[in-house]
């Protein structure tokens, strides 16, 4: 890799490697019982042709249009191709609910939506009923979908098939089409997009992402992962595309750098998709690394002895050279041997060639990050927020502290306020909420972007994330207590699926537990207190219930896979009060 190029904006970005590579494999995914691709010559084409019926439907720049869809190719047609004629992509989760969507029509005053089904085109049509209805409604399916009384309904599949020509350009001779050269005149500056954040902490805000803000990302990121020497990489993309992190990293920075992107079918056909797919590079959610890292537990239980045994000094040895201790003679000689033994089965379940897996979004206990990095998956754990474009931080390569977040990105600017809070300040950061000054003004003071956590910078300038300010528990005796640590030591144990904890006010805290599957409550309670004897006299769990598992679907977790802490207790407001006593 030499130095990352530049751009003005994201379409123009898009477009003109599409000029550059019209052979390259881009994009991969599995329709009608096959996998198939799509190069970039072909991408750039159905994008100007996507852009043109947009636009002669009525799209117009500063138009608002909401994308909901599950990881395809339409996705980032139809996104660049909104970006090519200035209007504002807005991506949405395919699991919102009718009011979320009514909620995010109304905020961000869209008018218009292009979604992938016709289940989704009904769910908007009724969002639309309960706002100020929509003008447009378009589905990527190729199904026709009308209503006597909505919008009139159009097919993505004619829009991108026309047959509309895509002049291949080679050299600075070469024909200049007309999307591509209307997409070289957009500012760095100008708005690329509004997403919304995933609502733990309230009703989802729009979060005003310029140009600029995602392409710092990309060329901050670039010179985070120089030293892996990435190059016609593979990318599994299972992560939603509306959700920040993979809208950015999947969508936009490893396609520039040439990675081919296959679309995974759904998380439930992951581990199958990881195995046909072999990425080189992968996103993982502290979620699925735990939810692997369990089950790699649970399978090692049922082995021989002598298996088993090679296993625990796979991970010892791992540990050790973790932590920088000498190896003694023996475990010099068999470390190579338990590489073929025991570290390329863990690695298997990713498909065999990963170099990089990327943790984001949450929280990864330490444990659990050293118990991968132990097994040879290099691990990177990193830290952002949408309000950031998102990334802030993430380990190097070359320098993995697994139980920080890394150093910040290149052009970043990041210091730790008086009480802990963490500040940002550069490229990256938003323009602000739409529609919502003041809580820009108090998000962003002095140039500062206020993320909210708590944390705390070592020596060498790795980034330790310690807490989410408001999430601060305050017991009774005045002691502050970390939630997210305790809830992350508690779902460290292989008993324990999902935990809440809570005591705000209380002399201790109490814990809502969700046991892993094939386990109890009796086997929960072993898990918590051997939890308890790793935590501190205030941290510590007094009690606990076991209750049903937070899901997407009963509103408890977001789409990406965060607890929304507040709703858990509330929906346990009655376990809790007996709890409490």
């Amino acid at each position: 890799m030499q130095t990352y190029p530049t751009w003005p904006n994201l379409a123009a970005m898009m477009l003109a490697l599409a000029r550059a590579w019209p052979n390259k494999k881009m994009l991969r995914y599995f329709r009608d019982g096959a996998w198939h691709s799509v190069t970039w010559g072909e991408f750039g084409r159905m994008t100007a042709s996507c852009a043109r019926h947009l636009r002669a439907a009525g799209v117009s720049a500063g138009d608002r249009v909401v994308i909901c869809a599950e990881n395809r190719p339409e996705y980032p047609i139809v996104e660049t191709a909104l970006m090519a004629i200035r209007a504002v992509p807005v991506p949405a989760y395919t699991t919102n609910t009718v009011d979320d969507h009514a909620h995010i029509l109304r905020d961000s005053g869209a008018r218009a939506a292009i979604v992938s089904s016709t289940v989704l085109a009904d769910r908007f049509r009724a969002a639309g009923e309960q706002s100020e209805g929509l003008d447009l409604l378009v589905t990527m399916d190729g199904t026709d979908w009308t209503t006597k009384d909505g919008p009139d309904g159009a097919t993505m599949d004619g829009a991108i098939r026309d047959g509309t020509d895509w002049a291949t350009m080679v050299g600075d001779t070469a024909p200049c089409d007309d999307i591509a050269l209307e997409a070289s005149g957009i500012a760095p500056t100008a708005l690329a997009c509004l997403i919304y954040t995933s609502g733990t902490g309230g009703a989802p805000k729009g979060v005003m992402l310029p140009h600029r803000s995602i392409l710092s990302n990309c060329a901050g990121a670039f010179e985070l992962v120089r030293p892996l020497g990435l190059k016609d990489e593979t990318y599994l993309s299972y992560l939603p595309l509306s959700h920040s992190y993979e809208h950015t990293v999947g969508q936009f920075f490893l396609l520039s750098i040439g990675t081919e992107i296959v679309y995974a079918r759904g998380v439930e056909h992951l581990a199958a998709d990881m195995l046909t797919a072999r990425p080189t590079v992968l996103a993982a959610v502290p979620r699925v690394l735990e939810v692997i890292r369990t089950r790699v537990l649970a399978q090692m239980e049922r082995q021989k002895p002598w298996k088993q045994a090679l296993f625990r000094q796979a991970l010892a040895i791992g540990l050790k050279r973790l932590d920088h201790q000498p190896l003694s003679l023996v475990e010099r000689l068999i470390d190579p041997l338990l590489d073929r033994l025991v570290r390329a089965k863990v690695g298997a379940r990713f498909g065999g060639r990963v170099v990089a897996a990327m943790s984001g979004g949450a929280r990864l206990e330490p444990e659990v990050g050293r118990f991968f990095l132990a097994l040879g998956l290099n691990v990177l754990q990193g830290y952002g927020q949408t309000e950031a474009g998102p990334v802030i931080s993430a380990n190097p390569p070359d320098g993995i502290r697994i139980e920080t977040v890394g150093t910040v990105l290149k052009g970043v600017d990041l210091k730790i306020a008086e009480d802990g809070e963490i500040l940002v300040r550069g490229d990256l950061v938003m323009d602000g909420y739409w529609g919502r000054p003041a809580d820009t003004e108090a998000t962003i003071r002095d140039g500062w972007l206020h993320t909210g956590d708590i944390g705390e910078l070592d020596r060498d300038g790795y980034l330790r994330i310690t807490d989410r300010k408001k999430d601060m528990i305050v017991l009774s005796g005045g002691e502050n207590v970390s939630p997210a640590r305790v809830e992350g030591i508690l779902m460290a144990e292989p008993e324990i699926s999902q935990a809440v904890v809570s005591g705000d006010g209380r002399a201790g805290l109490t814990a809502l537990l969700v046991p892993a599957e094939g386990h109890d409550e009796i086997s929960v309670a072993v898990a918590v207190s051997r939890a308890n004897h790793r935590l501190s006299v205030t941290e510590r769990v007094r009690k606990h219930a076991v209750v049903e598992p937070f899901t997407v679907e009963n509103g408890l977790l977001t789409p990406t896979q965060k607890i929304r802490r507040m709703l858990v207790i509330r929906a346990n407001h009655e376990v809790l009060a007996q709890l409490h006593g």
